[in-house]
């Protein structure tokens, strides 16, 4: 096997700051703007406590009141990079890089070609959003350009060379059809340093427009736990799939030969879009892990403080903050979709001095 140059860091990595993408007014979440937006303030107030926070702003005036909102709230300025840029929506996590260091630890950003989930939704501005950051300076590190159609939702690691994924948007024909498993293996191990590949077969929620992103579904907490979505109704339609994704989640090893630490994430009451009446993908595993802190997605359902509480078993050591996300949900995503976490030496340190 070659040898390794680069090593996919892991969420709990510490951090620089958190990426956020706001929306435009005249984009889809327009007839929620008011309700989006207030979400993503909670996000921001609730990080700035550890970490900064990068926000690429559609226009000056986003830019200019946003500075007065969080100034109001008795946020620090320096807490706070305001970058006008060009974007298409607001998922900073499918549209963000993805970081990776180098055999000397220093990091790179991992520039993939952003699609909008396989060509669903348009994304051009969204896919051009890194390097448009770039050339603003923002970055304290390389940006290197992948043709390989990958979105950060769409990967967990455990930052030693395990990957954990799902075959139904990895291996998607509206994503990398020219690349075979074998091949999509082989372009993560040279990308991120990783050996392992555990593939979910199964596992999917209604109202998703990834095709089943894992951090929908499963995600590391550590290099040995893993949480994941259940389903305990036998009338629900997820039922089967995430029962059968259980099993395939007990039957993975550690390098040991040791079974994951399984922590089972409770599943809410079904929620519907109030126009249509399409089911939302509600969802305890879209958490975000920053520095010291975990923020848990919320649906104003009894469910969320069981979520709480077996989160708290997988970070003993975070201050987890609840971040009710009902109006998330109505546009496909939730928290975790929303943000990009930037690791140490991302950020330009100019931009990051208090």
């Amino acid at each position: 096997m070659a040898t390794k140059t680069h090593r996919l860091l892991p969420e709990w990595h510490p951090q620089d700051g958190l990426q956020l993408t706001w929306p435009r007014p005249d984009g889809d979440w327009a007839p929620l703007l008011s309700r989006i937006e207030a979400t993503l303030e909670r996000i921001v107030i609730a990080t700035v406590r550890y970490q900064r926070v990068l926000i690429s702003v559609p226009d000056d005036s986003t830019r200019d009141r946003l500075a007065a909102t969080f100034a109001a709230y008795g946020i620090n300025k320096h807490q706070l990079l305001l970058i006008v840029a060009p974007t298409d929506d607001t998922w900073a996590r499918d549209h963000g890089p993805i970081t990776v260091v180098d055999e000397k630890n220093q990091p790179l950003l991992l520039d993939y070609t952003f699609t909008g989930w396989g060509g669903k939704f348009p994304a051009e501005r969204d896919n051009q959003l890194t390097q448009w950051l770039a050339d603003a300076g923002v970055w304290a590190c390389p940006v290197a350009s992948r043709e390989l159609i990958l979105e950060g939702g769409g990967i967990e690691t455990d930052g030693a060379g395990t990957l954990l994924t799902t075959e139904a948007c990895l291996l998607n024909p509206n994503r990398n059809p020219a690349h075979s498993r074998d091949d999509i293996e082989t372009i993560l191990a040279k990308d991120f340093g990783v050996d392992r590949v555990l593939w979910l077969a199964n596992g999917h929620l209604e109202g998703d427009d990834t095709d089943s992103h894992i951090d929908t579904l499963a995600r590391f907490c550590d290099p040995s736990t893993i949480a994941y979505v259940t389903c305990d109704n036998p009338n629900d339609s997820h039922y089967a799939a995430l029962k059968a994704m259980e099993q395939e989640l007990k039957a993975f090893r550690q390098r040991d030969g040791e079974p994951y630490r399984l922590i089972p994430l409770p599943w809410p009451q079904a929620c519907f879009d109030p126009d249509d009446g399409h089911r939302l993908p509600a969802t305890y595993a879209n958490f975000l892990i920053i520095n010291q802190a975990v923020l848990v997605p919320t649906y104003g359902d009894p469910a969320d403080m069981v979520a709480l509480q077996a989160l708290a078993q997988a970070f003993p050591e975070h201050t987890l903050i609840p971040i009710e996300c009902v109006s998330v949900i109505r546009q496909h995503g939730s928290l975790h979709c929303l943000t990009m976490q930037l690791p140490k030496g991302t950020l330009t340190p100019t931009l990051i001095e208090s």
